[in-house]
């Protein structure tokens, strides 16, 4: 495994957003580990979010201008990281974010931040992709824009879940949306990196069920 995606994994278990257990994803699917942004709590941490998704985002897409899109609430400080992390590079890129509820009153809308013009590229940033509900959300409000385009979607951690059909959730979005989805790491550099500690067996064990189930098998 590359250093950095030790480096980022390790990150993630020490801030809290890399956690154990059971939960409920978005999906509703039942699941025994989560990735939750929403545990990033100081500015250390948000600030060293941003220079991860920076690093993604200049090893695929290069300098390439676009706007980058957080969706409410958790893709929000990370859009902002991520921007601010760019521009400390020398890419310099506008951003946005969704309001839950558009606004009737002011300067109005559902978008707070740069609006974007038509024919520019959007990227969203979001945390995870599970099924890719998020996603669809993201592009329910992203498609009311005038000539706006989704280059790519750029998130933590790839799942390596199936969509609604036997294809990874990411090749779901690609081939409906036409857009790729890019992630830091995915939940097998997570198990290669869990097992090079024998105390971690059962977490090891219970993905590995998990994915058995649960896993993209296109």
């Amino acid at each position: 495994m590359e250093s950095y995606k030790r480096e980022f994994i390790n990150f993630l278990e020490q801030a809290g957003v890399l956690k154990f257990g059971d939960f409920t994803a978005k999906s509703g699917r039942k699941i025994p580990y989560f990735i939750n942004a929403g545990d990033i709590k100081t500015g250390a941490q948000i600030m060293r979010l941003g220079e991860f998704y920076a690093k993604a985002y200049k090893e695929h897409l290069g300098d390439k201008k676009t706007v980058l899109f957080g969706p409410a609430y958790k893709g929000i400080p990370i859009a902002v990281s991520a921007a601010a992390a760019l521009a400390k590079e020398g890419t310099d890129l506008p951003f946005c974010f969704n309001r839950k509820e558009a606004k009737d009153h002011g300067e109005g809308g559902i978008l707070v931040g740069y609006k974007p013009q038509p024919g520019e590229e959007i990227v969203i940033v979001e945390d995870v992709i599970t099924a890719g509900t998020a996603i669809r959300e993201s592009m329910e409000i992203l498609s009311k824009l005038d000539g706006a385009k989704v280059a790519a979607c750029f998130i933590m951690v790839d799942r390596g879940e199936k969509g609604r059909t036997d294809k990874s959730a990411m090749q779901e979005i690609y081939d409906e949306f036409g857009f790729p989805v890019y992630s830091v790491v995915n939940v097998y550099d997570i198990i290669e990196y869990l097992e090079e500690k024998p105390e971690n067996a059962e977490n090891v064990m219970r993905i590995k069920k998990y994915l058995e189930v649960n896993g993209a098998k296109l």
